[in-house]
């Protein structure tokens, strides 16, 4: 029989001790590049619900942050902000109050079917969010139109504080781990998951220091010398 799910723990609001002794025994080329980056400053945005949150990543999908986030207020002012940004309130907003949001045609219809089935069940809801599994919130909240799994890796790691994601679809994340091996070309996602299996159960933490690691100076430097070659 499969094992059962292991119960949804959340990062500590300070980077702890035993984490970071952790991963250094893990992996010491990763202890190296935590020593370059500093410490651990994961700040978590609140999430007020499941649905809103989920309405604020459709919104801002393909856009600049400040460009979604002008958008994302007009949406609100028309429907609702923050716990007042319900399916129904949506659901009984015209396609045409959403268009002239500056919401598209397709993320109306995804914001739509996020309504349906936040209300149908199959988007948990806060409480039950606490209790599931990583790999359950990906399986329910990947159901919605226009949320794909790197969505769902994004609010486990940044809303929810989930320690064990590692989101190998993510670009700089794959550019954070061929600086961090030496590599000459991206890896894989397949090949990166591989690796992070020597990371759990904090793959949230390494993958932090592998989005940081790009903003130090030596690998900013090589790199501009990878583009130029």
């Amino acid at each position: 029989m499969p094992a059962p799910p292991r119960a949804a723990v959340s990062l500590p609001e300070a980077f702890t001790l035993s984490a970071r002794r952790a991963l250094a025994r893990a992996d010491p080329t990763l202890a190296a590049l935590m020593r370059k980056v500093g410490p651990f400053r994961l700040e978590l945005k609140p999430l007020l619900s499941p649905f809103e949150a989920l309405a604020e990543s459709i919104v801002y999908q393909q856009l600049h942050g400040r460009a979604a986030a002008a958008i994302f207020a007009r949406l609100c002012e028309r429907v609702g902000s923050g716990t007042g940004l319900t399916p129904e309130a949506l659901l009984a907003t015209p396609d045409d109050a959403l268009r002239a949001a500056g919401v598209s045609g397709p993320k109306a219809a995804a914001l739509k079917d996020l309504a349906e089935k936040t209300r149908a069940g199959t988007v948990p809801s806060l409480a039950q969010v606490r209790r599931l599994s990583d790999e359950a919130l990906i399986e329910r909240f990947s159901a919605v139109r226009g949320i794909g799994q790197w969505t769902v890796e994004m609010l486990l790691i940044f809303r929810l504080g989930r320690p064990d994601v590692l989101p190998v679809d993510d670009y700089a994340i794959r550019k954070g781990f061929m600086f961090l091996q030496g590599l000459k070309e991206s890896p894989r996602p397949r090949e990166v998951l591989a690796y992070g299996e020597r990371w759990r159960p904090w793959r949230s933490v390494a993958s932090w220091y592998l989005w940081r690691s790009l903003e130090l100076p030596e690998i900013q430097e090589a790199s501009r010398r990878a583009k130029k070659d």
